[in-house]
């Protein structure tokens, strides 16, 4: 009975040699979390404003921006400037921390962008003061105009279609502001606001001054000037409007991310030939209106605006090919060269 345990014994012991050792249990690595010091430097002097340490690699920059703010209270996120180098360029918010380390200190430059507004309310100021700006001139003000003068004299039917598409023109930019436009910026300066405001605020003073004056005059072919000028107006009111919708819904989340292109709207096929169609309706308002009243200032704004939308169709547009084609091919848009080109007209 002992010997047939002893041998027992034995046959396992022997069993186990020859599997070799046993294993030990695998031990467990806990992965060490690399967290990022950030160093805010003065652009202009070159001194440490803070260092906002303990900043998680999955962080954006407007992570930092938050925590910078806390630790210096009297520059909320919106009017931090940060940058990578001196003369660089502000980098976006959107951008994640980890992408701009070299190593585990991260050093920025900061500057001060002044007070900013929101672009919904740099839009609704800017488009809500020549709206009432020119009722206050069409329902002639004693103190603007003569008031017997202003009771004497007739008003042309003119007169009160340049009112009615004036303020069609803004109530339709309020509108776009509140319900279509989507701003990817948060913030713009205050001053651009001020130089914007001024712009539009005085030319509408102008303009609404000679056109609802009492010796204003007619255009020299009279109504059919006026009737194909005020169509020619509403069509680019209506193009503006269809343009600016289809590019709110436009969408480049597939695989062929290229140029806005039309849908089955009329007034968006003007996308075949120019890369900003709402520019160029934009234009076209103003040129109408120019037409239609026959005045001095609304001919000088229109050549202004002329300038100005071709300045932002320019830039809009190589964004468009720095956007959809970082390599400079045009291969999938199905558009030449000279089509490129036309960027407004």
């Amino acid at each position: 009975m002992v010997q047939g345990k002893c041998d027992a014994v034995g046959k396992i012991t022997q069993l186990v040699l020859s599997a070799g050792q046993l294993k030990s249990p695998p031990v467990l690595k806990h992965s060490k979390i690399t967290y990022f010091e950030v160093e805010i430097l003065d652009v202009q002097s070159k001194k440490q404003i803070c260092i906002v340490d303990k900043v998680p690699p999955s962080s954006t920059l407007l992570d930092v921006k938050h925590k910078f703010h806390k630790a210096c209270p009297q520059w909320y996120p919106s009017r931090v400037g940060l940058q990578l180098e001196r003369n660089g360029p502000y980098l976006k918010d959107s951008i994640n921390i980890q992408s701009l380390a070299v190593s585990s200190i991260i050093t920025l430059y900061f500057t001060d962008l002044g007070q900013q507004v929101g672009w919904t309310t740099f839009f609704l100021t800017e488009y809500t003061g020549p709206l009432l700006i020119y009722l206050l001139f069409y329902i002639r003000l004693s103190s603007i105009y003569d008031k017997v003068e202003s009771m004497k004299n007739f008003r042309h039917p003119v007169v009160h279609l340049a009112c009615f598409c004036h303020c069609l023109h803004y109530i339709r930019h309020l509108l776009e502001t509140l319900f279509v436009h989507k701003f990817s910026g948060g913030h713009t300066p205050l001053k651009n606001m001020i130089k914007g405001c001024a712009f539009y605020w005085g030319f509408t003073s102008w303009i609404a001054y000679y056109i609802n004056h009492p010796r204003y005059t007619p255009p020299s072919f009279g109504h059919r000037q006026v009737a194909f000028a005020a169509l020619a107006f509403l069509m680019c009111e209506a193009g503006n409007h269809f343009i600016n919708v289809a590019l709110a819904h436009q969408n480049h989340s597939g695989g062929k991310a290229c140029f806005p292109s039309p849908t089955y709207n009329p007034f968006t096929w003007l996308f075949l030939l120019v890369s900003c169609p709402n520019y160029t309706y934009e234009v076209g308002s103003w040129i109408s209106f120019t037409v239609m009243t026959q005045t001095l200032p609304v001919g000088i704004f229109a050549f202004l605006m002329v300038i100005q939308m071709s300045l932002w169709a320019r830039k809009k547009h190589k964004l468009y090919l720095k956007r959809f084609y970082p390599e400079g091919k045009d291969t999938g848009s199905g558009r030449n060269e000279s089509r490129q080109m036309a960027v407004l007209f």
